[in-house]
Formats: C-alpha cells, sequence, structure tokens
C-alpha cells in the first residue's frame, strides 16, 4: 500500500488520486492572495473580514503541508522521476 494516497482513495502510484503539483501551485495562490487580502481588510478597518481571509490563508497553509508530505512519500516510491505540473 502506497502512503502518498489517502487510504481509500481511487488512485494508484502509476495514475495518481490528484495532481499534487498543480494543487501546490493553487495552494500557494490562495495563500498569497488570502494574505493580501486580510492586510488590507484589516487596514481598511473590516475585521470580520480580515478574520476570514487570514482564516483561509491558514487553511492554504495546513494544505501546502499536506501536499508536501504526499509529494516526499511520492518522490520516495519513485525515486529520479520528474512529474509536470498536472501530474
Amino acid at each position: 500500500m502506497t502512503r502518498s494516497q489517502p487510504r481509500r482513495a481511487r488512485g494508484t502510484v502509476g495514475h495518481a488520486y490528484s495532481a499534487l503539483n498543480l494543487r501546490l501551485a493553487l495552494a500557494l495562490f490562495g495563500l498569497v492572495v488570502m494574505t493580501v487580502f486580510a492586510v488590507l481588510a484589516f487596514r481598511a478597518d473590516v475585521v470580520f473580514l480580515g478574520v476570514a481571509c487570514a482564516i483561509l490563508a491558514v487553511v492554504a497553509v495546513v494544505d501546502l503541508i499536506i501536499i508536501q508530505r504526499r509529494r516526499a512519500a511520492r518522490r520516495r516510491e519513485e525515486p529520479g522521476v520528474r512529474h509536470s505540473l498536472f501530474e
């Protein structure tokens, strides 16, 4: 059993459950955008919007950690294999 994917996932090592590199790029984008929006909202004294954006930025950080752990597990299982953005 592979550790790079969730337990009951339909994917296999050869056919991934999700595009980890694409998820990484999207999570990074979400982190940057939500951080900028949170700062702008706090400067505009819209506290509830700033808190909501900050919470979403924290969710993006957690997602980044999970993605990096899965990418590391995939690298251990398939040493030397390069993956494109969409796999």
